[in-house]
Formats: C-alpha cells, sequence, structure tokens
C-alpha cells in the first residue's frame, strides 16, 4: 500500500451560527467566529489517497486525475465563496471546519468510488483554516 497527498489552497467566507440558536448564544459558543458580518479565511486542503501501484503504468492513480478532482468537485463551488450561502453541499450546516471536511469526504470518497479501472481509496483529509488550527479526517470507520 502507498500513499499520494495533493495539496491545494482557497479562499472562502463563512460565519459559525446556528438559526436554532439566539444571538447571545452563538456568540457564547461561536465568539467572533460568529460575527453577523462574516470573516474570511486562506484555507489549505490536504487530500491523501492510498492504493496499490499498477505494475503496468507504476502508479495507482494519476495525480492529474486526483487534481482535477479536486478542483471541479471542491475548489470551483468554494473558492472565493460565502460558505454559508453560496455552497449547496453545505446548506443547513454550521460552517465549522469538522464540518466542511466531512462533505468534502463525502464528495471525493463517492468520485474516487466510481473510477473502475483504478485501485485507490481516500485515506486522509486534512483541512488547515489557519496555519495553526486544522482538522483531520479519516472517514466513518
Amino acid at each position: 500500500m502507498i500513499y499520494i497527498t495533493r495539496k491545494e489552497h482557497f479562499n472562502a467566507a463563512h460565519k459559525l451560527y446556528n438559526s436554532n440558536f439566539s444571538y447571545e448564544k452563538n456568540l457564547e459558543l461561536y465568539g467572533t467566529c460568529s460575527n453577523e458580518n462574516w470573516h474570511g479565511h486562506n484555507y489549505d486542503l490536504i487530500v491523501t489517497v492510498k492504493g496499490n501501484i499498477n505494475s503496468e503504468t507504476g502508479m495507482f492513480i494519476n495525480l492529474k486525475t486526483l487534481s482535477d478532482f479536486i478542483k471541479l468537485e471542491i475548489l470551483e463551488k468554494v473558492d472565493h465563496k460565502n460558505l454559508n450561502l453560496d455552497v449547496p453541499f453545505l446548506e443547513g450546516k454550521v460552517t465549522t471546519t469538522e464540518n466542511v471536511v466531512i462533505e468534502f469526504w463525502k464528495i471525493l470518497d463517492k468520485k474516487l468510488r466510481l473510477l473502475n479501472d483504478v485501485n485507490c481509496q481516500l485515506h486522509c483529509i486534512k483541512l488547515y483554516e489557519t496555519p495553526r488550527n486544522f482538522v483531520e479526517y479519516y472517514g466513518e470507520k
């Protein structure tokens, strides 16, 4: 088994806000991240896949294919967007880094499973919200 990682970057705005809570409860729970005028991040997205090398090609997935999936399925939908307002797959969710990375996983895992001739599985997604704050997700086990 070998692991390959692709790193991407995007910028997005959001606010942490649960519409079931009062303004005061949101402020207490999320602090300034619940700012009604939003705030933004320069995100780093790191996607690691695993598989067994095909002896004929010397790889288990073409990194260009992985990059294209990430760009088409994720980046084009979130880059320079408001995660709360502009991203259908995040609609109705509190846009914590935890929730965002889980939705990214669902999208990429489904796409990779459609590759019939490739022995490739999603292993881990890391999403950096800041250089010091990030989430790692390995899917449901």
